[in-house]
């Protein structure tokens, strides 16, 4: 069975945990509940975070995975996030729904991004954990060096924040990644991160938090969604869920979270 060829669809791979769950043994077949329970915990959580849900050993979870097809359990999550990102069409695409549906004029138009913005500012408001934004707080003030990642579609929010800290003068490094150039040997042990993306991820977004935790410094991410890859490497995650238009995603809601940590850091720093 683990000469299969792994599944290439999320449907793929619940038709065949149907097809081998009445011959898997008790451990591996609790796996496979969990799975089918679960789904939405794959991507965002460790083989051990995964294997402890399913009360069974990290190595019984690892075989589970063989079992269906895959070398490991990186391949097997690697299919959720990839599932996940495809959610989203390409702007051509985006733009030709629009078309199809008649959206109207330019000012019909803004009267409907006014009305997803106002949706996202409402759901933060409500969503948004107190404690968590504290504690965000606090790490960046006592941080010696602020670095900010975000890339694509969060690079105005990455930005934004270099900007506003320069001006209240808090130590800040942007990645920005241009020319290609990795900066993440520059993160040290008392620095803090803020790492902004959203679906679909980008992986050297992703990747950067990974080596910052792994110096010592605090992350704080800013993401959209239980399903974010960021999710395993840090608590200190502000989820921002910004309602769309046609596909069109604003950053109303995601703005406001930022302008509301740089003036709170602003006002902690002597």
């Amino acid at each position: 069975m683990s000469e299969l060829s792994a599944p290439q669809t999320i449907e793929e791979l619940l038709d065949r945990m149907l097809e081998v769950s009445d011959g898997l043994p008790k451990r591996l077949k609790q796996c496979a509940d969990y799975v089918a329970a679960n789904p939405d915990r794959i991507a965002v959580s460790t083989v051990a975070e995964m294997a402890e849900g399913a009360g069974v050993k990290p190595s019984a979870f690892m075989r589970f995975c063989q079992v269906l097809g895959f070398s490991g359990f990186s391949q097997m999550q690697r299919l959720f996030r990839d599932s996940y990102a495809q959610n989203w069409p390409d702007y051509p695409t985006r733009l030709e729904k629009l078309r199809e549906s008649g959206a109207g004029s330019a000012s019909a138009l803004l009267a409907e991004f006014i009305e997803a913005g106002r949706l996202s500012l409402e759901s933060l408001a409500k969503t948004i954990d107190p404690d968590t934004l504290d504690a965000s707080i606090r790490a960046l003030s006592q941080a010696n060096m602020v670095h900010i990642v975000g890339l694509r579609r969060a690079f105005s929010v990455a930005a934004y924040f270099a900007y506003a800290f320069e001006k209240m003068n808090v130590p800040t490094m942007i990645h920005d990644h241009v020319g290609r150039l990795d900066n993440r040997h520059a993160i040290r042990k008392g620095d803090a991160v803020i790492a902004i993306t959203f679906a679909p991820y980008t992986p050297e977004t992703v990747e950067l938090a990974e080596a910052a935790r792994a110096a010592g410094a605090e992350v704080i991410a800013i993401t959209d969604a239980i399903a974010s890859p960021l999710r395993p490497i840090t608590p200190l995650m502000l989820t921002v869920t910004e309602a769309d238009f046609g596909d069109f995603r604003s950053l109303s809601a995601t703005l406001s979270l930022a302008v509301a940590l740089v003036v709170a850091v602003g006002a902690s720093v002597p």
